[in-house]
């Protein structure tokens, strides 16, 4: 392949990853001020990846993310998840309840596999199901490595619903316990999705995408005690998925 050919696909994929960014819809001249390519070279871009089906374009002239994106994406966070479904077993085994692993997808949180414990009352969070981020423990934890303005925007986009009273709907709140998550290394989600449920959850950093591992259960048998007990359990678990994702 030539030089020439490397780097249109390089750019390519740079305007796919600039129209996520942009919450999925761009104008060319948005595009441009976000690339600092020439609008004719992102035209002749954008155009091929709109008949490949990879972009699409609105009756109001504006791009999109293409629904043959969507096929990809799911096969990739399938495969993502089969290989890290032996790491949540470990953990299963150690702490005895049940771990997800999510990534981050546009502006939600995708669970994309979970090893359920073995206890009859046990939490059940269907993989492939999609949340926003701020009313789960996963979705903080990633949202926590994220800059401080691109979680401003994804806020702006998505609001902050209450999914019960315990969730966080104040954004400056919000970013300030983003802040306290960075700190420590993982975050909690006490009752902010479902009431009755407690999670604690740590990002995947250094991984092929953004990420993070949870343990999930009842608030009476994840008590807080059981949390600090835990916590280096999905601590070492989440800097193994990372590890092992860099040498893959």
């Amino acid at each position: 392949m030539s030089t020439g050919g490397v780097q249109s696909l390089q750019r390519a994929f740079d305007l796919l990853e600039r129209l996520a960014d942009a919450g999925g819809e761009a104008s060319l001249s948005e595009l441009a001020t976000a690339s600092g390519l020439p609008l004719p070279t992102i035209h002749r871009l954008i155009r091929t990846l709109v008949t490949l089906g990879y972009v699409r374009q609105n009756s109001n002239r504006r791009y999109t993310l293409g629904s043959r994106l969507i096929r990809l994406g799911e096969t990739a966070s399938r495969q993502y998840g089969t290989w890290a479904r032996p790491f949540l077993s470990q953990l299963v085994d150690s702490v005895e309840e049940t771990a997800n692993l999510a990534v981050l997808d546009g502006d939600e949180v995708v669970y994309v596999a979970q090893v359920p414990s073995k206890h009859s009352m046990r939490m059940f969070t269907e993989v492939g199901r999609r949340l926003l981020p701020h009313g789960t423990g996963v979705g903080k934890a990633m949202l926590s490595q994220l800059p401080r303005d691109e979680v401003r925007q994804l806020l702006e986009r998505t609001s902050l619903p209450a999914y019960t009273p315990n969730t966080i709907t104040d954004a400056a709140e919000l970013l300030d316990e983003l802040d306290e998550i960075q700190q420590r290394g993982y975050a909690l989600d006490e009752s902010e999705q479902e009431l009755g449920v407690r999670c604690i959850a740590v990002p995947v950093i250094g991984g092929p995408t953004l990420a993070a591992v949870s343990v999930s259960g009842p608030e009476g048998r994840l008590t807080k005690e059981a949390v600090s007990r835990i916590l280096p359990e999905v601590l070492a678990v989440a800097k193994r998925l990372a590890d092992r994702s860099a040498t893959v």
